[in-house]
């Protein structure tokens, strides 16, 4: 996977959810990497470059709050975005906690695909943008180091 094409991850311990998240996310050609528990997420984050992560919250053993209070305290994964997905009918003070743990979004399932769809666009636009300026400022500072070896 090229830096331009970091992963979508999709945490979530039920199947048919992971399926319904790919079959709309699958017309944004971005790839597309399923766990089924907050520790498979934590370990897929460590090992490839992941744009963004749609998380649920309900899960046995590790929940969407402790998965995303671990992504948000590692180095490595702090800057990964989180869109946290939940049942209509869970806790109102969900949103506040998603918010609070460092979700950039919260999604109520069931969910608009469109709605999804271009909320996930704009994210993986944002991590395209932010490899661009980092491969922009190493270019610079490039040419700088060869300016300063040239003098």
């Amino acid at each position: 996977m090229s830096s331009e094409r970091a992963g979508i991850l999709l945490v979530d311990d039920m199947e048919d959810n992971l399926t319904a998240l790919e079959a709309v996310l699958a017309s944004l050609d971005e790839p597309l990497v399923r766990a089924r528990s907050g520790e498979e997420a934590l370990k897929i984050l460590l090992r490839q470059p992941i744009a963004l992560v749609l998380l649920d919250i309900r899960m046995p053993g590790m929940d969407g709050f402790e998965t995303a209070a671990h992504i948000k305290r590692l180095g490595q994964t702090r800057d990964v975005p989180i869109i946290f997905l939940t049942g209509a009918a869970d806790d109102s003070g969900y949103a506040f906690r998603g918010y609070a743990t460092g979700a950039a979004d919260y999604v109520t399932k069931p969910f608009d695909p469109w709605v999804l769809r271009a909320k996930v666009s704009v994210f993986l636009d944002l991590y395209r943008k932010g490899r661009e300026v980092e491969r922009l400022r190493k270019e610079v500072q490039d040419l700088k180091r060869r300016a300063r070896e040239r003098t």
